[in-house]
């Protein structure tokens, strides 16, 4: 009985360690047009777990891919990042973010035009608000290319997960994906914005 009592002790450290360790995780969510081509530079990063495509800033409940693409819901398309903040910060995602979409539209990215593939922050706390908008105002006093950042920065809301087909898609359909992030010129954007070392 006492060798069963110590194992189950063990047992119980082990998985409050563990639900400990998952609790230090946080959210981050941002929004830099189509959603498929936001999770590659996210998911390269150590300290990042996982990125959910998906639909956020908008007024209607569960809407569906089709309801948001048509923008009538006043959702944007949005990742959710699950990160380990002992891993990388907040500002790293930030850094991150600006360097993959085109600050100086409202309303659209590269090829897609529509709310609904506008560019955001969407703040969890206080801290992502204050570190959003430092970057932000960095951002619009060291920028090397013209016109004003227009990115939103508002408290995040409701995060709806986006269908199945549309989460890892740059891995599930890696041809269509290239394809659509060349057609839609945002690799091309990027690099006259940032320069040519701007990963994608």
């Amino acid at each position: 009985m006492k060798l069963n009592n110590i194992l189950a002790a063990v047992l119980l450290v082990t998985s409050l360690n563990i639900f400990a360790a998952d609790s230090k995780t946080e959210i981050a969510t941002f929004a830099g047009g189509c959603f498929w081509c936001m999770e590659p530079p996210f998911d390269k990063l150590d300290g990042v777990i996982s990125t959910t495509s998906g639909y956020t800033g908008g007024h209607q409940a569960n809407p569906t891919y089709k309801q948001v693409s048509a923008g009538t819901t006043g959702h944007t398309e949005a990742i959710q990042i699950e990160y380990d903040p002992a891993k990388v910060s907040y500002e790293d995602l930030l850094a991150v973010f600006w360097k993959n979409i085109d600050p100086t539209t409202a309303n659209s990215q590269f090829c897609d035009h529509g709310s609904q593939y506008r560019s955001g922050i969407f703040y969890h706390n206080d801290a992502q608000k204050s570190a959003a908008e430092e970057s932000r105002n960095t951002l619009n006093k060291t920028k090397s290319f013209e016109g004003p950042v227009v990115t939103e920065i508002t408290a995040a809301s409701i995060f709806y997960p986006a269908e199945e087909y549309h989460q890892d898609y740059y891995q599930k359909n890696p041809l269509r994906y290239k394809y659509y992030r060349y057609a839609c010129g945002r690799d091309q954007r990027l690099e006259k914005l940032w320069g040519a070392s701007t990963a994608h």
